[in-house]
């Protein structure tokens, strides 16, 4: 028995020893395991519970601001290259006032710092006066002061110039202490783009208008901004972002966050040819300027074959600016008025078309110039007719040079009294019922009456027969006249030939057809015959002089006043006179509207004054100019 204990006593001793070693193992392990616990409710403390001082919290961390990063807005450019709109660099100029100043305070040599203190001062000072010199609208000492006391108060961020353009920002650079550089001259430029129009205010309505790339506000979006408002998307690009924070030396870009890089917006190639633009603004301003009682105008150039508009000018009192005329209102596209007598040519052209006339020279009894079945009032031209002549007969053609409504209101009252539809469907065939996409926001609709409605007559059939009753803007009259000058193929107007970019076409726009045949080319000969007499024997003979045939008509309509009348009380009339054509008559390449507006007044504004005159102004420097015409022209 005593061998066997003495054998068991190491055993004994070896388990024990496993035992306590063990156990301190489990205790180590326990005290870790209540650590880690309290590390993890103590980080949970910190990141959800636990908040800093802010003012501990503003000192250690440094603020981070996101910042857009704006693009460079697209281009507008002319036909032929020119810029209408471009975006360029200024440059805002600003000092950190505090550079070098700690460094300057904690020299040991405390003569040396303030001595070294003195020297930045003094070149702050000469700063200050190459400032005044070169930017306008500043003064040395005010500047000068402006640092100086941003030095004491310790500000990092002092604006000293604002909008420079780059050579006066080199200038700048090169001035005593910014040379020095950002961290010992204290100099923060920041860049930003600005629209810049180098042909001032012309066609200013129909390019648009924005300070910046920032687009325009809302309430102006709505007011029809032009190709800057409609094409928005496309000229901005797409705004990138970056996060700064701020450091000792001002903001930088914190690389920790993350970083978009901003699109560059695209380029747009106009349609316009900026010279035409110019001489038909010239020769509007010229002809309406002196007028009181004119209240706006318009002009549009359109090229027959393809729809390109080459020049459209819109003109209205502004009375923020001494009544002047400015580019204000799109009368083009935004008015709608009854067209008066270049409504005529429809009339004729669906008589001709549906052949109950075959020929211009077929007449109508002039029945004293009352249109039978209707209420309408006597023509009393057809009386002086009647006298002159000698004759109770008038050709169509007569009747429309003479402008005659009494003729107008019969063709389309005799023709097509017994189913009024079949002349109404007509007038929406050549694209005066309807609207269509264009490039500018705002194009109104058309009114046309309705057989059906318990509003309609023969009086309602008659007055649209030469243009009342309906309304219509000067761009629907003019698609239409540009269809007869283009052998009745109607294409739709436009503004945007293409979308670029880097000056690689991105996006072709174009010629478009919003009616392949709205008469044959027989009938489209036929009216430009009756047209041309309108120029050349007609109500518009200033026209005959002009250095190529024009082919068109005349047209006046009177707007109605509150009482539903077309004139007031005191007898007053507000007009629209209106001349509507193509040319060359015998090879037409060019259409063109002008119309004026008047206020309540007792002067007459007929299409055959003004607007004839204005557009014999645009035709003749056209035909000189235009490439196209130069063989046709009589060699010196």
């Amino acid at each position: 028995m005593e061998e066997n204990e003495i054998r068991q006593l190491p055993q004994q001793s070896t388990k024990k020893k496993r035992d306590r070693i063990g156990m301190v193992l489990y205790i180590f392990y326990v005290l870790l395991l209540i650590v880690a616990v309290l590390v993890f409710f103590k980080l949970v403390y910190f990141q959800i519970i636990w908040k800093p001082e802010p003012k501990i919290a503003g000192a250690l961390t440094p603020s981070i601001v996101k910042r857009t990063v704006e693009p460079v807005r697209g281009n507008i450019i002319d036909c032929n290259g020119r810029l209408l709109a471009m975006s360029y660099p200024i440059y805002d100029i600003h000092m950190d006032c505090t550079v070098m100043k700690a460094e300057y305070g904690k020299m040991k040599n405390r003569e040396k710092g303030q001595m070294k203190e003195q020297e930045w001062l003094d070149k702050a000072r000469l700063l200050s006066q190459g400032l005044a010199e070169l930017v306008p609208g500043t003064n040395a000492d005010k500047i000068f002061s402006q640092i100086k006391d941003g030095r004491a108060r310790g500000r990092k961020y002092l604006m000293v110039a604002k909008g420079v353009d780059r050579s006066t920002m080199l200038k700048i650079k090169a001035m005593p202490l910014y040379k020095e550089g950002a961290n010992k001259g204290g100099m923060i430029v920041e860049t930003r783009n600005v629209r810049k129009y180098p042909y001032g205010k012309l066609a200013r309505r129909t390019i648009g208008f924005v300070r910046d790339n920032k687009g325009l506000p809302e309430e102006e979006i709505k007011g029809n901004p032009g190709l800057e408002g409609r094409y928005d998307a496309i000229l901005h690009g797409k705004d990138g972002r970056e996060y700064l924070k701020q450091t000792d030396r001002g903001r930088v870009r914190n690389y920790d966050s993350s970083y978009v890089r901003a699109v560059d917006g695209k380029d747009l190639r106009t349609t316009l040819n900026i010279d035409y633009q110019d001489v038909a603004d010239r020769a509007l301003r010229e002809r309406i300027d002196s007028l009181d009682d004119l209240s706006g105008a318009c002009l549009v150039l359109m090229e027959v074959k393809t729809g390109a508009i080459r020049a459209m000018v819109n003109l209205s009192r502004d009375p923020n600016r001494g009544n002047a005329f400015e580019e204000i209102t799109n009368f083009a596209i935004g008015r709608r008025c009854e067209p008066g007598s270049v409504f005529k040519t429809v009339t004729l052209l669906s008589v001709m078309s549906d052949g109950i006339y075959k020929s211009l020279d077929e007449t109508i009894p002039t029945n004293h110039g009352i249109v039978k079945n209707t209420r309408m009032k006597q023509d009393v031209h057809i009386l002086d007719w009647e006298r002159e002549h000698k004759t109770k007969e008038i050709s169509i053609l007569d009747g429309f040079k003479i402008s005659s409504n009494y003729v107008f209101g019969t063709l389309a009252v005799q023709n097509y009294a017994a189913n009024p539809r079949q002349y109404v469907e007509k007038v929406y065939s050549y694209g005066l019922g309807d609207s269509f996409d264009f490039d500018l926001e705002g194009l109104l609709t058309p009114l046309i009456p309705d057989p059906k409605s318990k509003t309609w007559s023969n009086t309602t059939l008659g007055t649209m027969g030469f243009g009342y009753a309906t309304e219509e803007t000067p761009l629907h009259i003019l698609t239409f006249y540009n269809a007869i000058a283009n052998k009745g193929r109607m294409v739709k107007p436009y503004l945007v030939e293409d979308i670029e970019k880097a000056g690689t076409i991105i996006d072709r726009r174009g010629p478009s057809v919003l009616n392949a045949s709205i008469c044959s080319r027989a009938i489209a000969d036929t009216m430009t015959r009756a047209l041309l007499s309108v120029t050349e024997e007609g109500t518009a003979r200033r026209l005959k002089s002009a250095k190529c045939k024009v082919a068109g008509k005349t047209g006046t309509s009177f707007a109605t006043f509150e009482n539903g009348q077309y004139s007031d009380a005191a007898g007053r009339r507000q007009y629209q006179g209106t001349f509507v054509g193509y040319f060359p008559a015998e090879d037409p390449q060019y259409s063109v509207i002008c119309a004026v507006y008047s206020k309540p007044t007792r002067t007459s504004y007929q299409g055959g004054g003004i607007p004839a005159a204005v557009i014999k102004t645009l035709v003749d420097y056209v035909y000189v100019n235009d490439p196209r015409f130069r063989e046709k022209l009589p060699k010196k």
